[in-house]
């Protein structure tokens, strides 16, 4: 099954490590300065020219990639939680 993420972007639910919040994670020093390495060793991939509300770490054939997306980490869990429920039906 798929993730929407936000703009034309979906992802294999399988592939996904974690959704954050943006502002919430990012008081952390720690978390800002793995985002910031993370961008500078070109992980990060921004999907809206919107302002992101939630970042999303994927891991496909080893290589990990860091997705900034518009939609909030709360609607994007909700989404994935819906996504594992129907495909246990």
């Amino acid at each position: 099954m798929f993730l929407h993420i936000g703009g034309d972007v979906v992802i294999p639910i399988k592939n996904v490590i974690a959704i954050m919040d943006i502002d919430t994670t990012t008081i952390s020093k720690d978390t800002r300065e793995f985002l910031k390495v993370a961008e500078e060793e070109g992980f990060v991939k921004s999907i809206s020219e919107d302002l992101p509300k939630s970042f999303i770490i994927t891991e496909t054939d080893k290589k990990s990639k860091i997705y900034l997306s518009p939609i909030s980490s709360v609607t994007l869990q909700k989404r994935s939680k819906y996504i594992t429920d129907i495909s246990n039906i």
